[in-house]
């Protein structure tokens, strides 16, 4: 994209009531966003949802003034743009109707990445939830997923963190411009989350973090992954505005349950019981359920000459190798283990690369 049309686009997002939709419908029309202000009012006019105000306010000459601030800041910053018709811009993200027309970002982010997820949950979290996020992310690090979140206190920067200590990629959603930080206590995670991963934004400098643009920027969270993980969350909150989202755009949604008597399980608990949301106990169960190919791994899994296996590895990997290709259910009565910690064990005996998963839910020795 060239300095002018970026300009213009800049510019097209300060016309009044254009929004991110009613700027699509426009540029679907037009060569570019500098024929948008060019037009003549009778080919504006004959677009289905613009009507005689917007056409109006398409003549207000201050959006150029505010627009070559912006590129002033952007140039100065070296600020990433991401068009949402190019390459560089989120490509689950585009299929979404609401989708901004333009993203920010800064940092060494690869959007190449096939499996993107976003973790989500309370600014509250409890030690459990903590533990269950960090465990969550490093039995997934050797999948080598992008983890999105919103920089927030709580469960976002603990996924932040964890996904860091993983080497793994990770993405800052901001409510505000790419001028400041918020939370400023956050700051100290900025150079490290730039150097594997980054932060990304559809607000201009000149925005700050209020509270409508962090209801705003979840779409961004929702719609740019593949699934949505709700960690903790009370009763309402803005992960589960992100988790309706996800929903709404036809992606996968994960809730972590909890006691019924603990606050922040209330949101997801409901979640899970309006059928919402899968219930999640343990990476594998997002293995699965997404039907992530382990042999991709970023670590090749090979069988070793010698593995130490845990007592109940050993009775599963036993009974595997006596009768052959077994469905889980079937491993959990024999081996007498419950469904939520037999997924877990499969999955650790999978990337030690001594079982493998087969169609139909069947598992296999090797």
């Amino acid at each position: 994209m060239n300095e002018q049309e970026l300009f213009s686009l800049l510019a097209l997002q300060k016309v009044e009531l254009v929004g991110d939709v009613a700027a699509k419908k426009l540029l679907q029309q037009f060569e570019s966003a500098s024929e948008i202000f060019q037009a003549k009012t009778s080919k504006l006019a004959s677009i289905a949802g613009i009507g005689t105000v917007l056409i109006k306010n398409l003549k207000d000459k201050s959006v150029f003034e505010k627009a070559e601030k912006e590129i002033n800041f952007i140039k100065d910053n070296k600020i990433n743009v991401h068009f949402y018709q190019d390459k560089s811009y989120p490509e689950k993200l585009k299929h979404c109707y609401d989708a901004p027309i333009l993203l920010f970002s800064k940092g060494k982010i690869n959007f190449q990445k096939s499996r993107i997820i976003s973790i989500v949950g309370t600014r509250n979290v409890t030690s459990h939830g903590a533990d269950f996020c960090r465990k969550l992310i490093n039995d997934l690090a050797p999948l080598n997923p992008l983890i999105v979140s919103g920089f927030a206190y709580g469960v976002d920067i603990i996924a932040h963190e964890t996904a860091l200590e993983n080497e793994l990629q990770t993405i800052g959603i901001l409510a505000h411009g790419l001028n400041q930080v918020y939370p400023k206590a956050h700051k100290k995670y900025c150079k490290s989350i730039e150097e594997n991963g980054g932060f990304m934004t559809e607000f201009w400098s000149s925005s700050n973090p209020d509270k409508e643009n962090f209801v705003k920027r979840n779409r961004i969270v929702a719609g740019m992954t593949e699934a949505t993980i709700v960690i903790e969350s009370a009763e309402k909150g803005g992960s589960l505005i992100t988790a309706s989202l996800a929903n709404d755009y036809n992606r996968d949604v994960f809730a972590v349950p909890g006691r019924i008597s603990d606050k922040y399980s209330t949101g997801c608990n409901n979640l899970i019981k309006s059928q919402k949301a899968n219930l999640l106990t343990s990476a594998a169960d997002l293995v699965y359920m997404l039907n992530w190919d382990i042999k991709e791994s970023k670590k090749t899994v090979q069988k070793q000459l010698f593995v130490d296996l845990l007592p109940e590895e050993q009775k599963v990997y036993d009974f595997l190798l006596r009768r052959g290709k077994v469905e889980m259910d079937e491993i959990a009565l024999n081996c007498e283990f419950p469904i939520y910690s037999l997924s877990g064990m499969l999955l650790n005996m999978e990337l030690k690369g001594i079982v493998r998963p087969l169609p139909g839910k069947l598992f296999e020795a090797i």
